[in-house]
């Protein structure tokens, strides 16, 4: 418990920006119109294909007995390729509703 609370307060500037970051992304993505909704989900799609590979590499790179480094890249590569496949499926949909109707 110790060790947890001195990486906490050794990074604890780092937590606070990661904070923030969730804050404004939540209200970037909460007034973005509809319309921009597929452009933005295909720049998502892509940045998120580079975390799935990031999370590879460091799952990779990490030592055997490195079991926080090897769950977080599992948990990374697992959201992001969730996020990936939703956001496909997603954006097929949104594009499904501009298709001239037979």
């Amino acid at each position: 418990m110790q060790t947890i609370l001195d990486w906490i307060s050794a990074h604890n500037a780092i937590i606070y920006i990661v904070i923030l970051m969730i804050f404004l992304g939540i209200e970037v993505i909460s007034r973005v119109p509809s319309v921009l909704h597929t452009p933005l989900m295909s720049g998502a799609n892509a940045i998120h294909g580079v975390v799935i590979i990031g999370a590879i590499i460091v799952m990779g790179r990490a030592e055997s007995d490195n079991y926080v480094a090897l769950i977080l890249g599992f948990l990374a590569v697992i959201l992001g390729t969730l996020n990936v496949v939703g956001g496909f499926v997603v954006t097929d949909r949104m594009l499904e509703m501009f298709k001239k109707k037979k």
